[in-house]
């Protein structure tokens, strides 16, 4: 069973990257403003859909879904701070959706990780050897 949740909350994490990238990648208004807003367009909303896609890969294959959810984490953090401390809970009246989806990838990455921790302390005790 908790292989099912992992593989599914991976999969859903993946696919809501994936069809945010549509947007990062040509220029739809709304990605232009939110990354002028933050001092970094282009290159930061660029970057960021770079980041996301190789996320989205990493965590569609269960063999890399554990670094998948790592840097994800990390991404999905950055999100979720500039909105709360540059962009708002809502954006462009979008009623708070994008902060919504960043917070539902934040769990499913954070559920990834959990249930993949035997894996993640593994790795951590080769390290240290």
């Amino acid at each position: 069973m908790k292989y099912y949740i992992e593989r599914i909350s991976s999969i859903i994490a993946a696919i809501i990257l994936l069809q945010t990238l549509y947007f990062k990648f040509s220029g739809a208004p709304e990605s232009v403003y939110i990354f002028s807003q933050l001092g970094v367009e282009p290159y930061g909303r660029i970057g960021t859909g770079v980041l996301e896609l190789i996320v989205a890969v990493l965590l569609i294959f269960k063999r890399t879904s554990l670094i998948g959810s790592i840097i994800g984490l990390g991404v999905i953090s950055g999100a979720i701070l500039s909105h709360l401390f540059v962009l708002g809970i809502e954006v462009q009246n979008d009623g708070g959706l994008l902060f919504g989806m960043a917070i539902l990838v934040f769990v499913l990455l954070l559920i990834s990780l959990i249930l993949q921790k035997d894996k993640l302390i593994a790795i951590v005790k080769s390290l240290k050897k």
